[in-house]
C-alpha cells in the first residue's frame, strides 16, 4: 500500500523530501522543486533586481539542490534556509561576475578609443599645482588689473557689471582685464593662438 503524499507546506515535510532526494529518488524532487524554487527565486530577485537573471539563478540553484541534496543537514537549518542561502550566494556571484564583465568591457572600450587609464592622484596634484601657479600669477598683476580680472572671472560678471561694481569706466575695465589676461598668459607660459 502506497503512503499518502507528503504535504510540502510544512518545514519538516520539505526537509524530509529533500533528504529523500539525497538518496537519488527522482519522484521526490518534483515537490521539493515546487516548494523551494519560489524561495530560491525570492532570494535571487532580492539581490539581482532583474527577473531574467533571477530565473537563471533559480534554475542553477535547483540543479545544485538536486545534485548536492546529500549536503543538506536538517540539524543546521531548514531546507528553505539552505536553498535561500545557496540562491543569495549564487546571486551575489552573478552580480560580481556582471560587474567584472562591465569593467572589462569598459577597459576594452577605453583602450579602443585610445584613452589611457587615468591616474587620479597625478591629476589632483597637477590641478593643485596649476591652481598655485594661477594664484601666484594673479598676485603679479597690478592691483587694478587683479581687481578687474578677479571680479570678472571669479564673480562671473560682464564687463559692464565689473565697471559698475568697481566704479570705473567701461573702456578702462576692458583694458585692465585684457592687459591682466595677457600678463597671466605670459606668466603661466600659455602658448598664444594666432
Amino acid at each position: 500500500m502506497a503512503s499518502p503524499p507528503v504535504r510540502t507546506s510544512s518545514r519538516d515535510s520539505v526537509d524530509a523530501l529533500l533528504t529523500a532526494c539525497a538518496g537519488g529518488d527522482p519522484a521526490s524532487f518534483t515537490p521539493v522543486y515546487d516548494a523551494l524554487a519560489p524561495v530560491a527565486y525570492g532570494a535571487s530577485i532580492g539581490v539581482l533586481r532583474d527577473p531574467d537573471h533571477a530565473a537563471e539563478v533559480t534554475q542553477e540553484v535547483m540543479v545544485e539542490v538536486w545534485q548536492t541534496a546529500a549536503r543538506f543537514d536538517a540539524a543546521r537549518g531548514s531546507a528553505r534556509t539552505w536553498v535561500a542561502t545557496l540562491a543569495r550566494r549564487r546571486a551575489v556571484d552573478r552580480v560580481r561576475s556582471e560587474q567584472s564583465r562591465r569593467d572589462r568591457d569598459q577597459r576594452d572600450t577605453d583602450l579602443r578609443n585610445g584613452e589611457s587609464a587615468r591616474d587620479v592622484v597625478a591629476e589632483d596634484v597637477e590641478r593643485s599645482l596649476e591652481g598655485s601657479a594661477v594664484r601666484r600669477c594673479i598676485e603679479g598683476l597690478t592691483p587694478t588689473q587683479r581687481e578687474a580680472v578677479v571680479v570678472a572671472y571669479y564673480g562671473g560678471l560682464t564687463y559692464r557689471e565689473v565697471a559698475e561694481q568697481i566704479g570705473a569706466a567701461l573702456p578702462t575695465v576692458k583694458s585692465r582685464i585684457r592687459d591682466g589676461l595677457i600678463r597671466l598668459r605670459d606668466c603661466l607660459g600659455v602658448a598664444r593662438h594666432v
